[in-house]
């Protein structure tokens, strides 16, 4: 199984290149970095956990400036985006921001998606919270034409543009993985139309054997074999019990998460996470 480790990547926390090295150097396979454009003072939506919205989610750094910095400054270990959310950008934009990283990286980016939680936060980019699955699976059929046509075009009812040139195109063929994170099982039809890989977020440990049974069987009746939908764990617990119970489910990739602070506060918590590598990688 694959560990990862996951940092709100604010202005005031270990940076982002700092600390994908410092993954790379500890063997992780993979390092990934959440986003917010912003957070709407309004505060009309409660935020997923707790009560009050925690302060990182507002001091983040801009995401592609985040992978592509973790990019530059290492070899190996995969950057993620944990999660984009991709009906707060322009897809022809997005689509190239996307494709610069795979190539900067020489194809290491995890493509992370989803809609996200809040509103107000989407509403102030032009899309109707209602409407923002409709919006996602739109953006994602054209960016990924983007991806794979010289003369690419999309008409949707959120997407529609003439054909058009863009590149570069991404390293890895025909796109990076798309990962598609939901706050529950709903989402499972959408993982398996037009998604590489799954990430239960709010998903209980025991519920959690029959959501991917559930994920699984609907791949195989979408003509997808299991394997083309691999699951992601963020947040997981560093317990060896958990880990080896994720293993038996099949689970690819167990991912940590660190918190925002510095590199005093940081470096100690990867050590300590190392050692799980080589135990479980």
């Amino acid at each position: 199984m694959k560990l990862g480790i996951t940092i709100f990547a604010t202005d005031y926390a270990m940076r982002p290149d700092d600390l994908a090295l410092a993954c790379e150097e500890r063997g992780f396979e993979s390092v990934w970095f959440p986003e917010h454009t912003h957070i709407p003072t309004s505060l009309r939506t409660p935020p997923p956990i707790g009560t009050k919205v925690p302060r990182y989610l507002y001091h983040l750094h801009d995401l592609f400036v985040t992978l592509t910095a973790a990019a530059v400054v290492t070899r190996t270990i995969k950057i993620g985006s944990g999660i984009c959310l991709v009906v707060e950008h322009d897809p022809i934009l997005l689509a190239k921001q996307v494709a610069s990283v795979d190539q900067i990286s020489n194809g290491r980016l995890l493509f992370g998606i989803g809609a996200g939680w809040n509103a107000e936060e989407m509403e102030n980019h032009g899309t109707p919270f209602q409407r923002r699955w409709r919006v996602l699976r739109e953006r994602v059929e054209a960016m990924k034409r983007i991806w794979a046509e010289e003369a690419a075009e999309y008409h949707g009812e959120f997407v529609n543009f003439d054909p058009l040139w863009s590149h570069p195109k991404p390293w890895q063929k025909p796109h990076p993985p798309i990962i598609l994170g939901t706050l529950s099982t709903k989402g499972l039809h959408r993982v398996v139309r037009y998604c590489d890989g799954w990430i239960p977020t709010g998903v209980k440990m025991e519920d959690l054997a029959a959501a991917i049974t559930d994920l699984h069987s609907r791949a195989r009746q979408a003509g997808r074999q299991p394997g083309e939908v691999p699951v992601s764990i963020f947040g997981a617990a560093a317990e060896d019990a958990v880990l080896h119970r994720y293993q038996e489910l099949g689970v690819e990739r167990a991912v940590f998460t660190v918190p925002s602070r510095e590199r005093e506060h940081v470096l100690p918590l990867l050590d300590t996470y190392a050692g799980l590598v080589r135990k479980f990688a």
